[in-house]
């Protein structure tokens, strides 16, 4: 940080539903998803922490593969450099395999990105330690339910 101004820190929302059921009302769970995920955005403002342009919703795709167009545009984003951190709701919003979260917080590491679930607590910045956390993904424990952050990387703390 010099002068006191913290450098941007570049975030982007990742929201996904499995059905397409509700989808067309006024507000929905992709709409509360993303709500609650620029809320904590706001909250680290104080590291410099902002919303980059662009929205990441996969509404009526499951998570079961990363075969989804917003993820995969994602994706792109993060391998060209345009994200520093992602923000999800919940991890499982992200994928519910198993094998696709190892591969993707591969290529997290890989760029540089860190990725913070808002009502689930996991770190990621050591990657032998990532491994040992994937235990507690949503479909072996669905009881995780402490709230925190994964990816302390970018200063990510709460309020």
């Amino acid at each position: 940080m010099k002068g006191g101004v913290a450098k941007p820190v570049r975030c982007a929302i990742y929201t996904r539903v499995s059905t397409d059921q509700g989808l067309e009302q006024d507000f929905n769970s992709l709409d509360a998803q993303y709500d609650a995920s620029q809320s904590y955005i706001r909250s680290q403002a104080h590291a410099g922490w902002t919303l980059v342009r662009g929205k990441y919703d996969d509404g009526g795709f499951s998570g079961g593969n990363t075969d989804r167009p917003a993820l995969q545009r994602l994706l792109e984003d993060v391998q060209s450099g345009k994200v520093d951190v992602i923000v999800v709701y919940k991890v499982d919003r992200l994928t519910r395999s198993l094998a696709d979260f190892a591969k993707l917080v591969e290529l997290f590491d890989k760029h540089n990105v860190s990725f913070v679930s808002v009502t689930q607590q996991f770190n990621i910045i050591c990657p032998i330690r990532a491994r040992g956390h994937l235990g507690a993904h949503p479909r072996q424990d669905r009881s995780l339910q402490a709230q925190g952050s994964l990816g302390r990387r970018h200063g990510a703390a709460w309020l």
